[in-house]
């Protein structure tokens, strides 16, 4: 089992700034790839960014490329996804995941992510 605990969120206005932060514990040896999500109020929940573990590749939603950076401590078990720039429509509770991934880009489409966060909310006002 993996845990994965979110905290980092907001209330900011649009055009400033959040980092998120993502700390895991247990057994994460299942998982190679983590990811970030958000779910937006009356939406389905997208994918935002995830990164390998490993090779520190990374992949984006066309929406928060150049953005938001997903980086990783590994000594600390921590994720982050840095949000820059910041919009009305990037509101929504981000998730962090923890996922089993050949490629990055597939835990943005949602495939292979084995745990979730509980979320942590992000207001953007303009």
């Amino acid at each position: 089992q993996v845990q994965l605990v979110e905290s980092g969120g907001g209330s900011v206005q649009a055009g400033g700034s959040l980092r998120l932060s993502c700390a895991a514990s247990g057994d994460t040896t299942s998982t190679n790839c983590m990811g970030w999500f958000r779910q937006a109020p009356g939406k389905e929940r997208e994918g935002v960014a995830a990164i390998d573990s490993g090779t520190g590749s990374t992949m984006y939603d066309d929406s928060v490329k150049g953005r938001f950076t997903i980086s990783q401590d590994n000594a600390r078990n921590t994720l982050y996804l840095q949000m820059n720039s910041l919009k009305p429509g990037d509101t929504g509770k981000y998730y962090c995941a923890a996922a089993a991934c050949v490629v990055p880009h597939t835990v943005v489409a949602g495939v292979g992510v084995k745990y979730w966060g509980k979320g942590t909310l992000v207001t953007i006002s303009s």
